[in-house]
């Protein structure tokens, strides 16, 4: 199913803003994509003041509000390896998956070097637009999230609530991985 060496984890972000440094990661919601149910989620402090208005928006998500609830940066990360190395065995690789997987993938890459010195993931991310690019031979316009799940017809939905979406996410993974079996 997954190969016996590879440990595929659906990892979604909300952000402040488009880039790292210059914005904030808010939240980090991840699941193993075959194993759903098996979950990792934390919202974190502003490391800046800067925020698109638009980005908040649709997460209704506070700037202050996390100020004061979330968890500080080093510590979110830290928590977020330390699941990381929780669901992985020894002679595993783990995977990052995500839909549009350069946008979250660069957050976390960020934030795992400025606070811990290494990413867990290295320096690689599978993206789900890609993937279902290859497997279906569409163009990158018919990749959009809702031309896919119109295709695939997975039983959630985005919601912009960052471990709700990388579960989301992992179905629509699994069903692309699905249509790239019968290719074989």
């Amino acid at each position: 199913m997954t190969g016996n060496q590879e440990v595929f984890i659906s990892v979604d972000i909300e952000a402040s803003g488009p880039v790292p440094g210059v914005f904030s990661m808010l939240t980090i919601g991840a699941c193993q994509a075959f194993r759903p149910e098996i979950t990792f989620k934390c919202e974190m402090k502003p490391i800046s003041d800067a925020f698109d208005p638009k980005a908040l928006e649709v997460t209704d998500l506070s700037m202050a509000d996390l100020k004061q609830r979330g968890l500080d940066p080093r510590a979110a990360m830290t928590a977020f390896a330390d699941w990381l190395s929780s669901v992985k065995g020894p002679d595993e690789t783990l995977v990052f998956v995500g839909f549009n997987a350069p946008f979250d993938w660069s957050f976390v890459n960020y934030y795992f070097h400025r606070y811990l010195g290494e990413n867990p993931f290295g320096f690689t991310a599978l993206d789900i637009k890609a993937l279902y690019m290859g497997a279906t031979g569409c163009t990158w316009r018919d990749t959009r999230s809702s031309k896919i799940a119109a295709h695939l017809s997975p039983s959630g939905s985005g919601t912009h609530d960052a471990l709700q979406d990388a579960q989301y996410q992992a179905e629509l993974f699994r069903l692309t991985w699905g249509v790239v079996g019968k290719r074989k």
